[in-house]
């Protein structure tokens, strides 16, 4: 590879991109280990595919917000870079696949040019901050939620404490007690509220933590029911130190921070949380909700009105992908995107054809669509015919007929059964079949490749996920089929039971059976309440003559979307990292950490210094008690191991015991004596960990000659 070089005016961004470059070329050059540099990707939004030497890349967009010019940037680096797709995500980023290694920094470099980035995509970070798509707009709202949303999304990026915990972090902000943004399934998740405080009205938001779907899916616990804007972003910087030290780290299937808070229970948690608010960087932090940048307004003006083709179809769209804003005179249209996916073409067109009508704020949705804002009403036709000329313009956003679906076996290698496919039938019955749940948004269909539940199908009305079956000999495409989930509102959820495993060309006749039967039985009752009362036994009962392996027929051992029979090949996925535990590597980061600190002390930013000194002691720890074949799974564990068979056993000589020492910087306030004296602390250690190594390392060498 060629020295990279970049002209960028932000000087954060342009290091990160010339690291990224140079830990390529280290990697390829065989001087960096696999897994710190797969740890070092992820962190960047550089993901492994399922197929070998090409990458997806994750473009993290607060909020699903982008401007025209962004958007447009998106598409040029897709055509560029990747095949001219643009994949919508269930967490409102937007994913390019097949992109070559060597060539993401220069990718990076290009997105930046119009403040796009792909910093904390993936990996064990703060992952993109989700928000309703209506905030800003809604008529329900208490206020406009996103300059939280945004100020977190800018508070955390980069910030210490999260760039390599034990997992993923995962924050939701919806604008109202409807719960659009699904705060009860996240990390975090976050609903505005208003007080009157001392005859004053005062923002706050309900909080809820530890939220999560996948294989063990858990509700969310509130913690507050009103926390006053301010103490928000601190409240969670405490809540990742918490999660940081405490979050499991070498089974990465328990290292959720759901995990952390069953293990210990939500008081003992709250407890840590407290524990944690004299170092933080922040006591409060205000952020500035009435300065924030407002949507540029279009021209609003167009040379022609074009013909309606089918009135009565535009009539549909109208009434179920258009809704009235709270500005009044203003609406905003939605797009169905099937899949998630639009090419870097039909983007383009849009833009060209559009940005006279739009706002210059577009949003991708949660349930993988977009959103145009301050439309105004004469301007329906004339987007509904570009739409039209694109293949986008199908009635039912957001309905039974709009299915989420990740791209499972397309591009993942966790997948295990095609979604993508699955999703296109499931639509196709739905418009054909039942047209009149076209108008249903309740009824919610969601699919998922496996069951990490990237496509939401936890939550579902009506769920599935990839599996298999074994039948004559012959593996078999399946799907789990789930029933029951749904938004309960005010932060509160409800799960989708487990019902029954059906081979995967049968999920059509899944889907009818129990439409037919809501339709003929419910009596007008919601889906939510009514699979509530049947519960998972009938409708394992009504589904059970459709996993009868006895019946398959050749076409059932061939998954959606394929030629040949199918085949299970499940790679390692990447959705948390892998855990770096060789020696050298940890005593390398540990220096990265001292010099990190001494730039953010440099800079007078003693929190973050402080905490990347304490980062360098607990790898630096870690190293010497993988050096002796003690495995650690917390950052707390390693404190204490490290006395057990470090200072007690008299390798490390110190006036009091290294937990105490280490602790330290959550029992004093960020100031500059304390961060200078702190990282002091850790160059010595980190020094004395270093020598101790190199003098083992030297004695099972002359070791190793005596025997020989």
């Amino acid at each position: 590879m060629q020295s990279f070089r970049t002209e960028l005016e932000n000087p954060l961004v342009e290091k990160d991109i010339i690291e990224l470059e140079q830990k390529i070329r280290a990697f390829r050059e065989g001087t960096i280990a696999e897994e710190k540099f797969r740890s070092l990707r992820l962190a960047r939004g550089v993901y492994g595919q399922r197929q070998q030497g090409v990458q997806m890349v994750r473009i993290k967009l607060p909020y699903g917000k982008m401007t025209l010019a962004q958007w447009k940037r998106i598409a040029d680096v897709s055509d560029e870079y990747s095949t001219g797709n643009l994949h919508l995500t269930t967490r409102q980023d937007i994913q390019i696949h097949f992109v070559s290694l060597d060539r993401t920094p220069q990718l990076w470099a290009e997105l930046e040019k119009d403040n796009v980035t792909l910093r904390e995509a993936c990996g064990n970070t703060v992952r993109n901050i989700t928000a309703s798509d209506t905030a800003g707009i809604d008529k329900d709202e208490p206020f406009d939620i996103t300059p939280y949303a945004h100020a977190m999304f800018a508070y955390f990026l980069r910030k210490p404490v999260c760039q390599e915990m034990g997992r993923k972090f995962k924050i939701a902000f919806s604008n109202s007690e409807k719960d659009t943004a699904l705060t009860f399934m996240h990390d975090l998740g976050a609903l505005p509220r208003v007080k009157i405080i001392d005859g004053k009205e005062v923002r706050g938001f309900k909080v809820l933590i530890g939220g999560g779907l996948g294989a063990q899916p858990h509700l969310a616990i509130t913690t507050h029911e009103f926390l006053e804007e301010d103490l928000l972003i601190p409240y969670l910087e405490a809540v990742l130190r918490v999660f940081d030290r405490h979050g499991e780290r070498n089974s990465r299937h328990k290292a959720r921070i759901k995990f952390l808070l069953q293990k210990i229970g939500i008081d003992a948690f709250n407890e840590l949380v407290d524990a944690e608010q004299q170092a933080l960087t922040h006591q409060r932090y205000k952020v500035d909700a009435e300065h924030f940048a407002s949507a540029a307004l279009p021209s609003y003006q167009l040379q022609s009105t074009p013909v309606i083709k089918n009135q009565l179809q535009f009539e549909l769209w109208k009434n179920t992908n258009v809704i009235e804003q709270k500005q009044q005179g203003y609406y905003a249209v939605y797009v169905r995107v099937p899949n998630g996916n639009i090419s870097s073409v039909s983007s383009r067109k849009l833009i060209e054809k559009l940005k006279e009508v739009i706002a210059d704020d577009v949003r991708v949705t949660v349930n993988q669509g977009l959103q145009f804002r301050f439309v105004k009403p004469e301007h329906f036709a004339y987007i509904y015919s570009v739409l039209e000329e694109e293949g986008l313009a199908a009635a039912g956003f957001g309905s039974t007929a709009d299915i989420t679906a990740c791209p499972g076996t397309d591009t993942c290698n966790l997948g295990i059964s095609n979604s993508t496919g699955t999703a296109l039938a499931l639509s196709e019955v739905i418009e054909d079949e039942f047209p009149e749940f076209l108008y249903n948004k309740e009824l919610a269909v969601k699919i998922s490749g496996c069951m990490n539940s990237c496509g939401q199908h936890g939550m579902a009305s009506i769920g599935f996920h990839g599996s298999s079956l074994k039948a004559k000999g012959q593996v078999v495409p399946a799907l789990q089929v789930l029933i029951g989930g749904g938004v309960l509102g005010s932060g509160n959820g409800r799960i989708a039971d487990k019902v029954i495993k059906v081979p995967s060309k049968r999920a059509p006749e899944v889907l009818r059976f129990v439409l037919n039967d809501y339709k003929q039985n419910a009596n007008g009752e919601s889906f939510l309440n009514y699979s509530e009362q049947k519960g998972d036994r009938y409708y394992y009962e009504l589904l059970k003559p459709l996993a009868d392996t006895e019946t398959l027929v050749d076409e059932d051992f061939i998954d959606w979307g394929q030629e040949i029979k199918f085949a299970t090949a499940i790679g390692v996925g990447e959705c948390a990292g892998v855990m770096i535990d060789l020696v050298a590597t940890l005593i390398l980061e540990a220096e990265e950490k001292i010099t990190n600190s001494e730039e953010c002390i440099s800079k007078g930013a003693w929190a973050d210094g402080i905490y990347h000194a304490y980062s360098a002691q607990v790898h630096a720890a870690k190293a010497l008690l993988l050096q002796k074949g003690v495995q650690c799974n917390t950052q707390h564990g390693i404190l204490n191991d490290f006395d057990k068979h470090f200072t007690a056993a008299g390798l490390y000589n110190t006036s009091s015991v290294f937990k105490t020492k280490v602790l330290r910087m959550n029992e004093t306030a960020p100031s500059p004596a304390f961060a200078n004296e702190y990282l002091q602390q850790a160059k010595e250690f980190v020094a004395y960990a270093k020598q101790f190594r190199e003098q083992l390392v030297l004695e099972e060498k002359i070791s190793r000659q005596h025997i020989c």
